[in-house]
């Protein structure tokens, strides 16, 4: 099997979360600068074997699209032209970033490090791809 790669894009940072290859486990793997997204994905697909890639899909309460979500679809178009053969699924990420450091605070975390905005993404990163292994 290959590995599922999640992201919680945004607009200046984004977080990348991925399965171990027999997609049990979701791991925090790293924040990267939006505008190197897709370079990095490239080196990571060129090592890795990546089956899909899950991208968070941001809600308002109401269950319409928020603010961010043309800014998506716009990474989604680069996404899917780079990687034709790698299909994309979206994953419901409300709530992602206050679980992310929900969970940084439950842990014991310092002050200073959840402070670390990147960490936080990554975390949510994970909590997106945990949750669209749950589905599947």
């Amino acid at each position: 099997m290959a590995r599922i790669v999640a992201l919680d894009y945004g607009k200046v940072r984004t977080g990348v979360a991925v399965t171990d290859e027999l997609q049990l486990i979701a791991s925090g793997l790293t924040t990267v600068q939006t505008k190197d997204l897709i370079s990095f994905l490239i080196d990571y697909v060129g090592t890795e074997s990546v089956e899909r890639f899950v991208v968070g899909l941001p809600k308002q309460m109401d269950n319409t699209p928020s603010e961010s979500e043309g800014l998506i679809q716009a990474f989604l178009q680069k996404l899917t032209a780079q990687f034709p053969d790698i299909p994309v699924e979206r994953q419901d990420e409300r709530f992602t970033s206050k679980m992310a450091f929900q969970s940084m605070l439950d842990s014991g975390m310092k002050k200073k490090k959840r402070q670390d905005k990147g960490l936080v993404d990554e975390i949510s990163a994970t909590l997106i791809l945990q949750a669209y292994l749950n589905r599947n």
